[in-house]
């Protein structure tokens, strides 16, 4: 028998036991081998095809061909497919390639939080409480949150973007807060509804609060207003945002209950909370709209005067002392919850998934430490009972922008 004989019956003995056992052959190396062509794979990152997760369909495999003359981008899968034989049948050549990109994908699985902001504000915080508080389980790994911003409009792109499938799955989460529930009202998220997305937990409420310098001649909200009505145009008023605003709205309501026209009030547009009160510390304004949070971090220096918290009841800690609008004669609560949604496109059975996480992540100690010390109040509603508390806030702020003109 001449060696090329032998070499071919090796070679058909090898294919058939991979055939019987599913098992990976590995034949010897012989003078002609040949190259893989046209593999089929169900690679999401190769060379030459790299895209980001959210640019993937679903709905179908991706397929890519590949000539195994040029390497594969791991070294343990190059070191190995320099020993396939093409004595291998194409059914295990598939086979053996799904386990190995298998092991790949799994290793660089994440959950996504999105921040529809820029770093550092209230809802990017919400995503790192939770970073720091998940339980590791086998297929959420707390370790393996990744968090990433996409800012614009006050949640309106990342709304978008989930809604209409570019992004969002089973395992990525969007963070909000009042102020996206107040833009989905006025319509500045288009023609949106509440059930566009599936409304997954709410993880901790902030309130809103009105504070002067702490040598301002007002005392409380009474003398606040009283000023107001003398002369509206004389005190400037710093927020984060324009008209139509949370922090806008605040004051408008309590301008309001006061007989003011808010329209005759200034205004002065700021960026987030520690541009607010470094204006006021500054002198550029005489009053600011924020939140409670904000004023716990800023107000401890002794150089800012509280004068109303817009909560049902006064808070605890560090601004125990200040009380309620409510308790002055105005009547103006206002809650800023802070929560996750998912797409809508999401199965039941991954929904209700992250519900029961949740449900167990905010029952613990560490996710009650991590929320006090974002400033953060308590504040735990999951699945269906959240889903309802949406629509209603959502329907009182359109009724409330309604009142104050800005939406028809």
């Amino acid at each position: 028998m001449t060696q090329l004989d032998r070499n071919s019956q090796a070679r058909a003995a090898i294919a058939a036991d991979a055939n019987r056992t599913g098992s990976v052959a590995i034949a010897a190396q012989v003078p002609a081998r040949q190259h893989f062509q046209r593999t089929e794979s169900l690679m999401k990152d190769w060379a030459g095809s790299i895209r980001s997760q959210h640019q993937i369909n679903k709905k179908q495999l991706l397929e890519t061909q590949h000539d195994f003359a040029s390497p594969l981008p791991f070294p343990i899968a190059q070191r190995f497919t320099s020993h396939l034989n093409t004595a291998m049948v194409p059914s295990v050549r598939r086979s053996l390639l799904a386990c190995v990109l298998a092991f790949c994908a799994f290793s660089a699985q994440a959950m996504e939080c999105i921040v529809p902001a820029k770093p550092g504000g209230g809802m990017d915080g919400a995503c790192k409480v939770m970073r720091k508080s998940l339980p590791t389980v086998a297929d959420t790994p707390a370790a393996n949150v990744k968090i990433s911003y996409l800012p614009g409009g006050i949640g309106a792109v990342a709304w978008s973007s989930v809604v209409s499938q570019r992004r969002g799955g089973p395992d990525t989460l969007v963070t909000f807060s009042g102020g996206s529930l107040l833009n989905l009202a006025q319509g500045k998220y288009g023609k949106a509804a509440v059930s566009d997305v599936r409304w997954l937990a709410g993880i901790g409420v902030d309130y809103g609060m009105i504070a002067v310098r702490s040598d301002a001649p007002y005392r409380n909200l009474s003398e606040l207003t009283q000023a107001m009505r003398r002369d509206p145009g004389k005190i400037t008023i710093g927020v984060s945002g324009t008209v139509g605003s949370q922090d806008w709205l605040k004051v408008a309501m309590i301008a309001r209950r006061a007989n003011v026209d808010p329209r005759d009030l200034r205004f002065v547009a700021l960026e987030g909370g520690g541009e607010s009160f470094t204006a006021l510390q500054a002198g550029h304004v005489q009053m600011i709209s924020g939140d409670a949070s904000e004023a716990t971090q800023y107000a401890s220096n002794g150089q800012f005067r509280v004068l109303a918290v817009l909560a049902d009841q006064r808070l605890p800690g560090a601004l125990a002392g200040v009380p309620t609008a409510r308790e002055q004669g105005f009547d103006v609560v206002w809650p800023i919850i802070r929560g996750f949604y998912m797409s809508a496109h999401v199965s039941e059975a991954d929904y209700q998934r992250w519900v029961t996480l949740f449900d167990q992540t905010m029952a613990s100690d560490e996710f009650k430490r991590q929320r006090a010390a974002s400033g953060l109040y308590p504040f735990a509603m999951t699945g269906a009972a959240l889903t309802d508390y949406i629509h209603n806030v959502v329907e009182q702020y359109r009724k409330q922008s309604q009142d104050l003109g800005l939406v028809r």
